[in-house]
């Protein structure tokens, strides 16, 4: 998208009801980008498999941000009832149209980030 383009989105939306805004207020969390990421590089992740792979969180945070996600339909959750019991998670595919957005900001950090 270039900034006309951005611009012309923008234009009249402000408040609530701003695409814009709407977005940040769901990826606004300090781990809820971390969690979509790491999730969109797997089929489905299981809890202890996707906390390795975030140093640093604590088990109440990821719980609580996966179900966050799972209400705002970015996330699936399916849980098996087998022995053992497990449940793994993977993006919905909301989740997984958020792709370009990381693809975009890959592109911007290795351009500015040098």
């Amino acid at each position: 998208m270039e900034l006309e383009d951005y611009k012309r989105l923008a234009a009249g939306s402000s408040g609530p009801n701003c695409p814009v805004q709407k977005t940040l207020a769901l990826i606004q969390g300090k781990w809820t980008l971390y969690v979509i990421f790491e999730l969109s590089k797997a089929d489905a992740l299981r809890f202890g498999e996707l906390k390795k792979k975030l140093p640093g969180i604590t088990n109440t945070m990821l719980t609580a941000t996966l179900r966050f996600l799972e209400e705002h339909a970015l996330v699936s959750r399916v849980q098996y009832n087998e022995i053992p019991p497990h449940v793994e998670y993977s993006l919905s595919e909301a989740g997984k149209a958020l792709y370009p957005v990381f693809v975009e900001m890959g592109n911007w950090g290795s351009k500015y980030l040098k």
